[in-house]
């Protein structure tokens, strides 16, 4: 199972990433540069798979969030360098968590819940509806305001299920 972390700074690089001597990935693979206000770094590998919410075209200078499987294994170099599997521009108008939701819809560590409207869209990364129930899966919940309970409690603006 995905256990996700995420890492959000301002970019600033974007280069070609080679993967070997295979032509046909040539351009294929792109180096984001992240920084973050306490002037940590982060380097993402930005892959043909990777999900950018909302098919956003990112720039130097945007401030984004990467997310990445802490499970898979990392080459110990610095800065740190992580695959990125999900990139959000980031937008004051809305938050995001990646996580897996149980049955209840709380997230795996208890910090928010979902309370789903008949009107929230239930996606697929294709941006195809999901049809079945999006309880006990990995989620990208996109969200505004939510409860100061614990946990905090929001009815999402949409969700895509992570399958």
């Amino acid at each position: 199972m995905k256990k996700y972390n995420s890492f959000s700074g301002t970019v600033t690089m974007i280069q070609d990433y080679l993967l070997g001597s295979n032509e046909e990935l040539k351009g294929c693979f792109k180096l984001m540069s992240l920084l973050r206000e306490d002037g940590s770094i982060v380097n993402f590998v930005i892959s043909p798979t990777t999900y950018f919410l909302d098919h956003v075209m990112v720039s130097v200078g945007d401030r984004v969030t990467g997310f990445y499987d802490v499970n898979v294994p990392v080459i110990l170099i610095y800065p740190p360098q992580y695959q990125a599997l999900i990139i959000v521009k980031d937008s004051p108008y809305q938050n995001v968590k990646v996580d897996y939701f149980n049955s209840l819809l709380v997230s795996s560590d208890g910090q928010l819940q979902l309370n789903i409207s008949s009107y929230t869209p239930i996606l697929l990364q294709n941006n195809q509806s999901f049809t079945l129930s999006p309880t006990n899966r990995n989620l990208l919940v996109v969200y505004g305001p939510a409860t100061f309970s614990i946990p905090a409690q929001t009815t999402p603006y949409k969700i895509i299920v992570l399958c």
